[in-house]
């Protein structure tokens, strides 16, 4: 078995040297599937963990109370009659959350998508929330220059704005943004405070946190949706579980609603399990969808060395008739052309390793994510390569192992 399959391997390469380009080819079939998959596997591994890391960052134990959570967009001017009967988040609602002891932080938030401009350099569409003081202690992140909001700012709706560092570097570049005042959807605010946000890869595009204001700010400046940007955030203090959580602010807004004991819910927990559940889900079709574009490509691959083995069998003939008068049996044929397929696909499952390992490497470096290509895709492209040489070596290796050995010497 060794021997055969040392000698196998032999043929093989001796085979590939004697066509390069169509070795070649064959191969690069093989590296695109493997090195997608590792890709993939990559990019999901390290977006995994940047929710986790996020989701630590601002508390695995914080959530909101939202009026409607739904998994598709709600469109605001054509609400379900399920969602209109439901009353928005209100004070109330905040105030009778921040009654309970066991609750640290209860407040309502809202966010808006504007541009922020300053003597006429204007961002792209951002992320505004309007919150209190302590939003973004709660969030994560750093308060690097300034301040947050005064009490008085709090409460009266004061024009003050907290910058994300980004937003202040684009905006002011290597002036002091402090005192400036900036435009955020027509409404003139005082720039006190400097803030760097948690890493987060799941903003989308044109909507990375760009600031923060007071929420009676936000309320009284601009338009926001009642169902889809208005939430209370909430976290618990220390040692007090999330579910225990949960079900107190459940039984304090429904006193602070009068619903009986029979009625359902008028409003919705949005936890941060959901949350990684959905992005879960999310990343989980992501990657099914990748690889079976990535399968797609080994197909290919597979269909070329099953081309390549048809070849290389009917350049063989005479070889083979030869092997057969000698007394090779049909198992001897047959696991030689399948030791060719399998070695010809290993050789590009593992070049297609090495490309899949620094692919990772380069969306490390241009997303900025921990892109860490996990053991086990490589091992499994590896063996994925050799069966696609074992199960389409198969035609090829069965037409040489059935030829007639008298036939077969004929042939020239």
């Amino acid at each position: 078995m060794w021997h055969s399959l040392v000698e196998g391997v032999a043929l093989a390469l001796t085979a590939m040297r004697g066509n390069k380009l169509r070795s070649t080819l064959t191969i690069l079939g093989v590296v695109i599937g493997v090195t997608t998959v590792m890709a993939m596997a990559s990019m999901v591994e390290g977006i995994r963990s940047q929710i986790l890391n996020a989701v630590s960052t601002a508390g695995p134990n914080t959530f909101y109370v939202m009026r409607f959570f739904s998994t598709t967009p709600l469109n605001p001017d054509n609400l379900p009659y399920e969602v209109r009967i439901r009353p928005v988040v209100r004070e109330e609602d905040a105030a009778a959350l921040r009654r309970i002891p066991e609750l640290y932080y209860a407040e309502l938030g809202v966010q808006v998508f504007l541009r922020i401009e300053y003597q006429g350099v204007r961002t792209q569409t951002m992320t505004v929330f309007g919150a209190d003081s302590r939003y973004m202690e709660v969030l994560g992140g750093t308060i690097l220059q300034g301040r947050t909001f005064t009490r008085g700012e709090v409460a009266s709706g004061g024009a003050v704005v907290v910058l994300e560092t980004e937003s202040a570097d684009y905006l002011f570049g290597r002036i002091d943004a402090l005192g400036k005042t900036v435009r955020i959807g027509g409404k003139a605010l005082r720039v006190v405070g400097i803030y760097q946000r948690p890493t987060n890869l799941f903003e989308p595009p044109g909507q990375q946190i760009g600031a923060v204001v007071p929420f009676r700010t936000a309320k009284g400046s601009w338009r926001y949706d009642e169902t889809n940007a208005l939430f209370i955030m909430v976290k618990p203090r220390p040692g007090v579980t999330v579910e225990r959580a949960q079900d107190l602010a459940t039984v304090a807004l429904r006193q602070v609603r009068g619903l009986r004991p029979a009625q359902p819910n008028s409003f919705d927990i949005l936890t941060q399990d959901q949350i990684l559940g959905l992005i879960t889900n999310l990343t989980s079709i992501f990657f099914l969808v990748m690889i079976a574009l990535s399968g797609v490509a080994l197909l290919v691959g597979g269909i070329g060395v099953m081309a390549i083995m048809m070849v290389s069998v009917t350049d063989r003939t005479h070889e083979i008739g030869l092997r057969k008068a000698v007394g090779a049996t049909r198992r001897q044929i047959l696991w030689q052309f399948l030791v060719e397929a399998a070695t010809l696909t290993l050789i590009g499952g593992l070049l297609g390793v090495v490309a899949g390992l620094t692919a990772g490497e380069l969306l490390k470096l241009g997303l900025g994510i921990e892109a860490r290509v996990p053991l086990w895709s490589a091992v499994v492209a590896t063996l994925v390569s050799v069966a696609i040489g074992l199960i389409f070596g198969m035609i090829p290796a069965n037409r040489a192992s059935r030829m007639d050995p008298v036939e077969a010497l004929r042939h020239e």
